[in-house]
């Protein structure tokens, strides 16, 4: 049965700013922007839809989803991102967090610790790496999420150190992190959280990611941990003749 109705009035990424004037510079600005309109048939009387939906979240309304600002600084041994944000993703997904900390999309730096091979180290508050979509309907195949991406980290904060091979085919990188989708970690909660992801390419066409969770959102005396395990294949369909990403 047909529950939602989804008409994206202006979905866009656009550049609004950027230093990139010449080949050399390290500095850029980027922005998108993210307006719709959604029907829900069982018409709630508040306007919210499900409480496990976390994007598109108004019914009957123009509204926004996202609106984000970023800044990106990349050097040879040091990185930086920045994202601002405004929306129902900030609204709803963040709303545990403190008040400072609802408008921030990233906010991390990192540094290369080898001359030689791309291994890195960043810290801060990232994207997730479980799951292979994001709060961007831009980056995604379909606009509304998967039931996995709603009920799985978006954001996550911590220490990343990472590792990617000299063919860029084959990605490792190790977390620790302050918990299950926590900017701020919450009271009662001391010991850390951890994760480990592999992304292999044997192919241009083929992905194969294993990620996962080992952790706890519960205080530390109900003595509870969260193992979480994400296990996708992609392949790449020739985009002559199909593309499954809507932007």
């Amino acid at each position: 049965m047909l529950r939602n109705l989804f008409i994206i009035i202006c979905s866009s990424s656009y550049i609004l700013c950027s230093a990139q004037i010449d080949s050399s510079s390290k500095l850029s600005f980027s922005g998108y922007g993210e307006l719709y309109y959604s029907y829900d048939f069982s018409k709630p009387e508040n306007h919210e839809k499900s409480s496990f939906l976390y994007n598109h979240k108004r019914h009957n309304e123009i509204n926004a989803n996202l609106i984000l600002l970023k800044s990106n600084y990349n050097s040879i041994n040091t990185r930086a991102n920045l994202g601002i944000m405004f929306g129902n993703y900030a609204q709803y997904n963040l709303s545990a967090e403190p008040s400072w900390a609802k408008l921030i999309y990233e906010a991390n730096i990192g540094v290369k610790l080898s001359k030689s091979k791309s291994l890195w180290l960043d810290a801060g508050i990232m994207p997730s790496h479980i799951g292979f979509e994001s709060a961007i309907s831009a980056d995604c195949w379909t606009l509304t999420r998967s039931l996995l991406a709603e009920n799985s980290p978006y954001y996550e904060t911590g220490v990343k150190l990472s590792y990617t091979n000299k063919k860029e085919d084959l990605n490792i990188a190790l977390l620790a992190l302050n918990g299950w989708q926590k900017i701020q970690r919450p009271d009662g909660i001391q010991r850390p959280s951890f994760g480990v992801q592999v992304n292999l390419k044997p192919t241009s066409k083929f992905t194969f990611n294993y990620s996962n969770f080992i952790g706890s959102d519960q205080v530390d005396s109900l003595d509870s941990w969260r193992f979480f395990h994400n296990l996708y294949v992609q392949y790449d369909i020739n985009k002559k003749f199909w593309n499954p990403c809507w932007s």
